[in-house]
């Protein structure tokens, strides 16, 4: 399967999940991997426990004489800007240099690819997915944009026959992907900063939507065509009789060639459930059984911070990267179906400037459903300040009589001072990074 000819890699943000992935894929392969990333994080140590070089100094006397020769082929992320000094460097020194979609794209073009696109539940689908050919013993690479819980590998190998990736659509990466089979769970406008329009961000679906090559499935009402799934909908695939469960779902399933009842998914919220299905229609049209598939969804373990739920003293703590409001609105309709009965207070970091600029009045429509909401500065990324965007405005716009902006050293006294008994810690920035400091006094539900 490896398309790779250099012997030497270096990555530019390695930290990132999708870099961290592609790292640990040369890895494999036997070839020597480099890396930078601005700060240290539970990623880069994992990685560095695998014998991965990682610096977080951007300036080219930081480099590793190893990687300082002109055939070490350079791969950076889309987050990282032309004149970082060390991209720079590499590209006046004249080495081969890709962006992490085109070489992922190199690595798996051509194979028996399954993707996962849309603007939500992609991660946990492609995890799903992952965790049904595993347990069914398929010959696949996944390279996942999300962990497993418990699980510090995003990288899942077990052979070639099959690669399942997660098709991002972030500065337009997944349109590199010409998958086999592919699932797009939702087109609902992000990334504004990158696609300037709701128009352009439909059409560039489209446009991916039109690279896969045997069949294409997608959420019931998405204005594409193909397989559909769905709740109760007139799908071709579609979810019944629901039934909530204390840490799930019982419900029954249609699909086009047959019925089955009682499938017990130990994850909380419809969305996820939605999920199950996508990925359920794809192992199926990649001829694994469906009864096959529904033993392997009974054990999945689920994906580091989607809906993880944890005890706290005589309280209950949600961790999710929700960061888009429809996100935000789905982990509330969650607490509302299983936990209706307890205060609940979200703790909220926004992430990116554009990205609460181009959806400030939903992101407080979606807060504003809380009991309790707390914010956290803008997580920033990739981008310099907007002016009169920042956390302190949404804060005073906030239509709220339970509200206030803290800094992150003041999570654990803000909770400890609350009356509510569930927190939501909701973000894509480093919030998760404080539920770790946290952890050790949660106890996993």
């Amino acid at each position: 399967m490896s398309l790779l000819k250099s012997k030497s890699y270096y990555f530019i943000g390695i930290g990132g999940v999708g870099m961290s992935v592609l790292a640990r894929y040369c890895k494999m392969q036997g070839h020597s991997v480099f890396g930078y990333d601005l700060t240290p994080s539970i990623v880069t140590q994992d990685l560095e426990n695998e014998q991965i070089s990682i610096v977080f100094d951007s300036r080219v006397s930081a480099l590793p004489k190893s990687v300082l020769g002109i055939d070490v082929q350079i791969i950076y992320t889309a987050a990282i800007s032309l004149d970082h000094p060390q991209l720079a460097f590499f590209i006046s020194q004249g080495n081969q240099i890709k962006k992490r979609a085109k070489f992922l794209a190199e690595i798996c073009n051509g194979k028996k690819m399954l993707a996962v696109a849309g603007t939500h539940g992609k991660t946990t689908t492609t995890a799903l997915l992952t965790h049904i050919f595993f347990q069914t013993k398929q010959a696949f690479t996944s390279f996942m944009g999300g962990f497993f819980v418990n699980q510090k590998s995003n990288l899942i190998h077990t052979g070639n026959e099959f690669v399942i990736v997660e098709a991002d659509e972030y500065d337009r990466s997944f349109l590199d992907l010409f998958p086999l089979i592919a699932g797009i769970t939702s087109i609902e406008a992000d990334h504004l900063d990158i696609y300037g329009t709701r128009e352009v961000f439909k059409k560039t679906f489209e446009e991916f939507s039109n690279q896969i090559s045997q069949t294409k499935i997608v959420a019931y009402g998405v204005p594409l065509t193909g397989l559909t799934y769905g709740i109760d909908v007139p799908a071709d695939y579609i979810a019944t009789n629901i039934q909530k469960l204390t840490k799930g779902y019982c419900f029954d399933i249609k699909t086009p060639n047959g019925n089955f009842d009682k499938v017990i998914f130990n994850e909380l919220g419809a969305h996820n459930i939605l999920n199950a299905l996508c990925a359920l229609a794809i192992a199926d049209q990649a001829n694994i059984s469906v009864e096959a598939s529904l033993n392997a969804l009974s054990s999945f373990p689920g994906v580091s911070r989607r809906m993880n739920v944890f005890e706290w003293k005589n309280s209950l703590v949600i961790d999710d990267y929700a960061h888009h409001p429809t996100e935000i609105k789905s982990v509330m309709e969650t607490i509302k179906s299983f936990y209706f009965d307890r205060k609940n207070c979200v703790f909220f970091q926004p992430h990116l400037f554009s990205r609460t600029q181009d959806f400030y009045n939903e992101f407080l429509d979606a807060l504003g459903e809380f009991d309790q909401v707390i914010l956290l500065d803008i997580y920033p990324a990739r981008e310099d300040p907007i002016l009169g965007i920042n956390s302190q405005v949404m804060i005073n716009d906030l239509v709220h009589k339970n509200k206030k902006l803290i800094k992150k050293s003041e999570i654990k006294s803000t909770m400890e001072a609350s009356e509510a008994t569930l927190f939501a810690f909701l973000g894509a920035g480093d919030i998760g990074v404080e539920v770790e400091f946290l952890k050790n006094q949660f106890k996993k539900q």
